[in-house]
């Protein structure tokens, strides 16, 4: 069984849910699967958009810009189902939606009051759509494909905006949801980034969690293979956006694609790996725009890994698989003469961030210092509050990780001196290597970190650049 994930650039428009259609075809042969889909490109943001102007007090500028999305939607249907006599119920189902959404944008209005909770009911919609919509599709071309809600069987905890799933109930009733639908011979269309409390009450799985969807349900139905379609033809050796000519890469670790995933490479979400990787399913990262291209395999085991292309990136630097960044962070430093010869000290200021819940990235130590940085800033006050009871603490913005992503980085002898000498003239405020044999991570400004990428790019992966890539 195939779990195939849509995202927003590939349901765009008419004419790629016809593209989708074409390409879940050509997989059907065998036997059926999950197809997961995200909202239209730029939906979400503009249901958002829509919350924050009824919270502002602006009911009528709100209600103004969801008109917009409900023609956009039924244009849709028009292009897609217009000559058509049937799609009445999916006509009912959409206008009784927006309704409901008119609603709940007026009562955010007249209170004044956005809560996450509210921001979820409105937020998930984009993705019930775009579902609906491609489910009356499929069946108008005599595709056998029957619409399940996600918010069924991804069952959540109610940490809205951010839910976490919870695992055991979410696999049973995955299973009694999905399968018995698979097992009569039909494919399910769901939604991606949507979710539900064990009260029935709609959360979501944070941005970009359609990926996370799709490996949830891959997970839950041991499927074959997990697939995300995109608009870029892998996994890359760098961003395309800041390096055109960048290189797909063939195949790729689980643990390298966490990495990359995590630092900055935004074809995959961060967490999709993590239950793929516990059910060791290969996940396949392809292009809904170029179909024929063969994609990247992330698997458990792989060969040494070849950019595709003419391949001499590879001879130059068979080690290294891409270069990745993650902007918007924030470093703290902590120094404290108790932490020399003493034990126990990095427990207690791992538990400061643990009680606020705040996640780490980073971290470097020395005799009587220690460096970490992080990337949600909600406790952060709070946090630098209880540390200085520790020692002085000084909390440096705008900063981001650069990550170099490979296979045993640790044994190349001399690869921090490449590093190094292609930034020397880059302020490297913090060093992470050694924590694992696939990435070496450093801290710069916001502002030198495109900058960095390049000229790391430049030196590992020369023959693109020759080839094209724009100058430093």
């Amino acid at each position: 069984m195939l779990v195939m994930k849509f995202g927003g650039t590939s349901v765009a428009d008419a004419s790629r849910f016809k593209d989708v259609l074409n390409i879940v075809r050509t997989s059907s042969d065998s036997k059926p699967g999950v197809v997961v889909l995200s909202a239209m490109s730029g939906v979400t943001n503009a249901l958002i958009a829509c919350a924050q102007e009824a919270q502002s007090g602006n009911s009528a500028g709100s209600l103004q810009q969801l008109e917009a999305i409900k023609n956009r939607h039924f244009q849709l249907v028009n292009e897609l189902l217009g000559s058509l006599t049937f799609p009445r119920d999916l006509i009912t189902t959409l206008q009784s939606d927006f309704e409901k959404l008119q609603v709940l944008l007026q009562g955010i209005a007249y209170l004044g009051e956005l809560s996450k909770r509210s921001l979820d009911s409105i937020s998930s919609c984009g993705e019930l759509f775009s579902s609906q919509i491609f489910s009356a599709f499929a069946q108008s071309q005599n595709f056998p494909i029957c619409f399940v809600d996600a918010r069924s069987f991804i069952i959540t905890n109610n940490d809205y905006g951010r839910a976490f799933p919870i695992m055991r109930e979410l696999e049973s009733a995955c299973r009694g949801k999905v399968l018995p639908v698979l097992n009569r011979g039909d494919w399910v269309v769901t939604q991606g980034f949507v979710g539900t409390t064990v009260d029935g009450v709609t959360t979501t799985l944070g941005r970009g969690g359609s990926d996370y969807t799709a490996a949830l349900i891959g997970a839950a139905i041991d499927s074959d293979e997990i697939q995300i379609w995109t608009d870029v033809d892998g996994m890359m050796t760098a961003d395309p956006r800041l390096i055109p000519d960048a290189q797909p890469i063939a195949k790729v670790s689980f643990q390298e694609a966490a990495e990359l995933a995590y630092f900055g490479a935004k074809v995959l979400h961060p967490l999709t790996i993590k239950p793929a990787v516990e059910k060791n399913i290969p996940v396949r990262i392809l292009n809904t725009l170029n179909p024929k291209s063969q994609g990247t395999l992330i698997m458990a085991n792989k060969e040494e890994i070849k950019p595709s292309g003419n391949g001499k990136a590879a001879k130059t630097a068979p080690q290294i698989c891409a270069i990745a960044s993650k902007k918007g962070l924030a470093a703290v430093f902590i120094s404290s003469p108790r932490m020399l010869m003493a034990t126990g000290f990095l427990a207690e200021v791992f538990n400061v961030f643990a009680r606020h819940e705040t996640p780490i990235d980073l971290v470097a130590t020395s005799e009587i210092s220690v460096s970490l940085t992080v990337d949600h800033f909600d406790h952060l006050p709070a946090i630098e509050k209880e540390l200085k009871q520790l020692g002085e603490v000084v909390i440096v913005q705008d900063l981001a990780i650069v990550s170099v992503v490979g296979n045993q980085l640790k044994k190349q002898v001399g690869i921090t001196g490449q590093i190094f000498k292609a930034l020397s003239d880059i302020n490297i405020v913090m060093i992470s290597f050694g924590a694992s044999e696939i990435n070496l991570n450093f801290v710069v400004a916001n502002k030198d970190a495109d900058r960095s990428i390049k000229l790391l790019h430049e030196e590992f992966f020369p023959a693109l650049v020759a080839h094209g890539a724009p100058g430093i």
